[in-house]
């Protein structure tokens, strides 16, 4: 692992972040170099930041039941047409893609509260995949490059 806490090899990053949110930069400074290393669209490293951003914030706040440091780790590579994300922690079960979707015809003050941002998400990536893996839980993001 290099000083920052990422391996970033030429077509991967993978790293290990703590269920803090003053992580979330540190992160999207990584996914900002990455996608540029990559010669990449900043359209792609926005999508992938604004969706980490979501996924950790709900994580962190709302899927452990004890406080103290946990890890959540994340992969974002480069495959053939497309980029992968996928980011695994033990936090309690939660699968995202079973959000009910948010109510967006009513005014902002008739609107239930969440359910936005999983809405985004789903939204700006191609492909969006929940599984849990014995105590993990494993989110899977596609973004096509075509």
């Amino acid at each position: 692992m290099a000083g920052n806490g990422a391996d970033v090899p030429a077509d991967r990053l993978s790293l290990r972040v703590t269920n803090q949110l003053s992580e979330i930069p540190r992160l999207a400074g990584l996914v900002l170099a990455f996608c540029a290393a990559q010669g990449l669209p900043e359209a792609v490293a926005f999508r992938f930041n604004l969706a980490f951003e979501e996924i950790l914030t709900n994580t962190i706040k709302y899927g452990y039941d004890a406080a103290g440091p946990r890890e959540i780790a994340i992969e974002l590579r480069r495959e053939a047409g497309r980029v992968v994300a996928e980011v695994t922690d033990d936090a309690r079960p939660f699968d995202p893609t079973r959000a009910p979707p948010p109510d967006l015809d009513g005014t902002l003050e008739e609107r239930a509260i969440g359910g936005l941002g999983l809405y985004l998400i789903s939204q700006m990536l191609d492909e969006v995949a929940y599984r849990r893996d014995g105590a993990h839980n494993r989110l899977t993001l596609v973004k096509n490059l075509s």
